[in-house]
């Protein structure tokens, strides 16, 4: 079985260099010095991503004391930060040194169609953590029935369902050939840029893409948004100032994590977009694809007692 694929893929690539098709990526700079240092760079945030989200994925599962519904859900966020960087900075990384790095047509909409599954996975993740931050606050004495282990389990899989869903569609409408050799101004295979250099007609693609980003951003922040109206509204009731560092501790981290994606997907995506992707939509797109799940367990753990706790715990037992 592994001959034949890698016969398969050796012919594959065969074809793509006598038809000369493909995708080549110019990467983010092409001067040598530069390469370096963001070599360098890049190659730490994603060993401190994987470590960080890595880290928190065991401790959660290790430690019964961790074994709630808010932690579930962060265990699936930190898992879907790993897998989204791992699509991409590696290749990123062994394309540095490369003067025309160029994949397969193949090969990059897969990393297309992963890349979005997982984004529209954490869009809605985000979403479900806002509920359950909600149920906590507003219904505490209704909340280990409400966020059962039945429910967790339930919402989880109809997150990664709903995920799949979401993805097929756009999956299905971006042009599957090429007529020659794709040059994108990206250091992967992002969507729109791909789209943006198409020859083929992606009218469709982006109509899909647009709607795919109503029902996977426009929605669940308003959804957030609401949910979190509710919350500040139960807060202002407390009167008490532990009452209100326990609100803040709770609800904190979860909000930076929602404003700093929301607001660089949201630039990316929904706004007018121009023919060619410039390089102010590659950095932004830079920074939600790889800095923000680097910030993510920062943002978790730094913050909260509960973690480094677990951490503390572990290190006591080794």
């Amino acid at each position: 079985m592994k001959i034949l694929w890698a016969t398969i893929k050796i012919a594959r690539n065969m074809e793509d260099r006598e038809n000369g098709t493909g995708v080549v990526l110019l990467g983010l700079s092409r001067h040598p010095q530069t390469q370096v240092v963001l070599f360098c760079v890049f190659l730490a945030m994603y060993l401190v991503t994987v470590g960080g989200n890595g880290l928190i994925v065991m401790l959660i599962l290790t430690d019964s004391h961790l074994h709630t519904p808010m932690y579930f859900f962060l265990s699936n966020l930190s898992f879907i930060d790993v897998c989204y960087v791992t699509t991409s900075v590696p290749q990123m990384l062994a394309h540095c040194f490369t003067d025309r790095p160029i994949i397969s047509l193949g090969r990059c909409l897969a990393q297309m169609s992963i890349a979005l599954f997982l984004a529209v996975a954490e869009c809605l993740l985000l979403a479900i953590m806002a509920y359950d931050r909600y149920i906590a606050i507003c219904s505490p004495l209704h909340y280990s029935l409400v966020m059962s282990r039945k429910v967790c389990i339930l919402l989880a899989s109809g997150l990664w369902v709903s995920s799949f869903l979401l993805t097929i569609v756009p999956f299905f409408s971006m042009p599957g050939r090429a007529c020659g050799r794709i040059v994108v101004n990206h250091f992967k295979c992002e969507v729109q840029a791909v789209l943006k250099e198409a020859c083929s007609d992606t009218g469709a693609s982006g109509l899909v893409l647009m709607l795919t980003s109503v029902f996977t951003l426009l929605i669940p922040f308003a959804f957030i948004l609401v949910t979190y109206m509710r919350i500040g509204l139960a807060v202002l009731h407390i009167r008490s100032g532990h009452g209100w560092r326990k609100a803040l501790s709770t609800c904190g981290s979860h909000l930076v994590v929602v404003g700093i994606f929301y607001g660089t997907t949201m630039a990316l995506y929904l706004r007018p977009q121009k023919k060619v992707f410039t390089n102010r939509e590659k950095v932004t797109s830079v920074f939600y694809g790889v800095v923000i799940p680097m910030l993510n367990p920062l943002i978790y753990s730094l913050r909260n007692r509960d973690v480094k706790g677990a951490l503390w715990r572990a290190l006591a037992r080794k």
